[in-house]
């Protein structure tokens, strides 16, 4: 039964839980860590943890793309950012730390237009790294980019923006029809982000192999301030969640991944993420801190250097010290916070509540403790 309260005559509204409203319970039993799994499986690629790179130019270059995968997660560029923009944007990058208006700064560097070229260019980059290759898309370019991405060969789509829905309208333009689109193609599809169980399942219904909930909300995205939209992301994955049980009763067992996307900085919230049904987590924040970040250490959303509406700050984890790709994922951490060793930590959580692999540490009990 839904938690719904009136928030006035005539309006009620849907009470929800965000990741650290929710805290993890540990069953009778416990496991040795060295005998469990965090290994996750899309389609046919192979992952050794669960974890899904957000696809931003602060930390995403086809260099750390491919250091990400070796790493054991999968790595996504953007082919609407800068790598494909210019053919050496690292200096572009770093500037933005000495500027006095990064968001306007960050606006005239994605001014430039996208080179087809460059697409081809990076996805053989990639390739040449010997990883899983990923790109991500917007809807609104990706009929206009689909052929240039899929002729450069990747391995994975994803069609990602703040909010994707199986059904746009537009009296403006013909819009992405996203299951005539999915059916066409001969690799799997992530789209997203989605923030409830009717548009998870409507998006499931298209064909998707994944389905990336949340969006990507972290101290630096200003989407709740310019939009009023904010996601309480263990409700969102526990809808999702239901969603994808409904679809694979609906499809006779067709089983849907779901990503978590938002909220996530440390591997208490990988943890929570998963057991709240959620397959992988979507890293993007929490990489700026790794050695070889595009960047040097700073972050920002996409949507932060959207034209007419930003919808994220230009910034850094403060006091935040560079470590390894290494140390950031496996340790060993000098850190108490939880934001170094985040999969050993998650390995540790699920070895606490005795579960060995993934799907068994989605039923592991919850409970409300603030």
């Amino acid at each position: 039964m839904r938690d719904m309260v009136e928030i006035g005559q005539g309006k009620s509204a849907q009470r929800g839980y965000h990741l650290d409203d929710i805290a993890i319970v540990p069953t009778r039993r416990t496991r040795d860590v060295d005998d469990v799994s965090t290994a996750w499986q899309l389609d046919a690629y192979k992952f050794a943890i669960p974890c899904v790179a957000h696809p931003s130019d602060a930390t995403m270059s086809p260099a750390s793309a491919i250091a990400l995968g070796q790493a054991g997660g999968l790595g996504v560029l953007n082919v609407e950012g800068v790598w494909t923009r210019y053919e050496d944007p690292a200096k572009l990058l770093v500037s933005l730390k000495d500027s006095e208006h990064p968001t306007t700064a960050l606006q005239e560097i994605y001014s430039e237009p996208i080179k087809p070229e460059l697409i081809a260019e990076r996805v053989r980059e990639m390739r040449a790294g010997g990883q899983t290759v990923a790109v991500r898309v917007s809807p609104q370019h990706t009929l206009k980019l689909a052929q240039v991405i899929l002729d450069a060969g990747i391995d994975i789509l994803v069609i990602q923006g703040t909010l994707v829905s199986a059904e746009h309208v537009s009296t403006v333009e013909e819009p992405l029809n996203l299951k005539e689109f999915i059916a066409d193609l001969d690799l799997p599809v992530i789209v997203g982000g989605c923030t409830n169980y009717q548009t998870a399942l409507h998006l499931m219904r298209t064909g998707a192999a994944g389905v990336i909930v949340g969006i990507g909300a972290d101290f630096l995205s200003s989407t709740d301030s310019v939009l009023g939209i904010r996601v309480p992301m263990a409700t969102a994955i526990a809808d999702a969640a239901a969603a994808r049980r409904d679809y694979l009763d609906e499809t006779g067992g067709r089983y849907v991944h779901l990503i978590a996307d938002g909220d996530v900085h440390t591997s208490g919230d990988i943890a929570r993420a998963l057991a709240c049904g959620a397959d992988a987590v979507m890293l993007g924040m929490p990489l700026t801190i790794a050695k070889g970040s595009p960047a040097g250490g700073l972050w920002w959303h996409p949507s932060a250097s959207h034209p007419k509406l930003p919808r994220g700050h230009v910034g850094s984890i403060e006091d935040a010290e560079s470590v390894s790709l290494e140390t950031l994922l496996f340790g060993p951490s000098d850190d108490a916070s939880g934001s170094l060793n985040l999969f050993g930590g998650l390995k540790r959580a699920m070895a606490k509540c005795g579960y060995r692999d993934l799907k068994e540490f989605q039923r592991v009990g919850l409970m409300l403790d603030r």
